[in-house]
């Protein structure tokens, strides 16, 4: 039996800052070079940037597209997946994810974020939301200093998840 690669979703938003793409690249290489697959929504911004990064190191990269179009897919996404579900592909995109690493991110990135926790998906964020209950800091989003940590933290959690499967 062969040992199956961790899935690794990476959220963010559709456009964003070149800090946020540069982040979001190197999250990309990262998985690649740890050999994790990488899953996202497959369009512009940190998604598109984090492709590029899994790509370049000969990462393997799939896209949960919201549309009816594969072509929408930024030109990194090696597998396409057309859904017709506009932000509701927001689901299926962190609960494929053993783990979840957020950079940056507007309000779908929050309701990603919201899915995953609700699942019991770890997140990881790295220049990301914060969030607070009654006033008081959640610790929900495991925060990480630079895309090699946010990487770290997610393979390790996500062996955690596999290991109790």
């Amino acid at each position: 039996m062969t040992k199956k690669q961790p899935i690794i979703a990476v959220i963010g938003g559709g456009s964003c800052n070149r800090e946020e793409a540069r982040l979001a690249e190197e999250v990309g290489r990262e998985l690649a070079k740890r050999g994790a697959l990488l899953i996202c929504g497959g369009l512009g911004g940190v998604m598109e940037a984090a492709c590029k990064g899994a790509s370049a190191e000969g990462g393997t990269t799939i896209g949960v597209l919201p549309g009816d179009d594969r072509q929408s897919a930024n030109p990194y996404v090696r597998i396409p997946i057309v859904t017709g579900i506009g932000y509701a592909r927001n689901v299926a995109v962190v609960k494929s994810g053993q783990a979840v690493i957020a950079v940056g991110g507007n309000y779908g990135t929050l309701s990603e974020i919201s899915h995953a926790l609700q699942s019991g998906i770890p997140v990881i964020g790295l220049n990301t939301w914060s969030i607070a209950r009654n006033g008081r800091e959640d610790q929900a989003i495991i925060t990480a200093e630079s895309p090699a940590e946010a990487v770290a933290k997610a393979l390790k959690l996500a062996k955690e998840s596999n290991d109790q499967d």
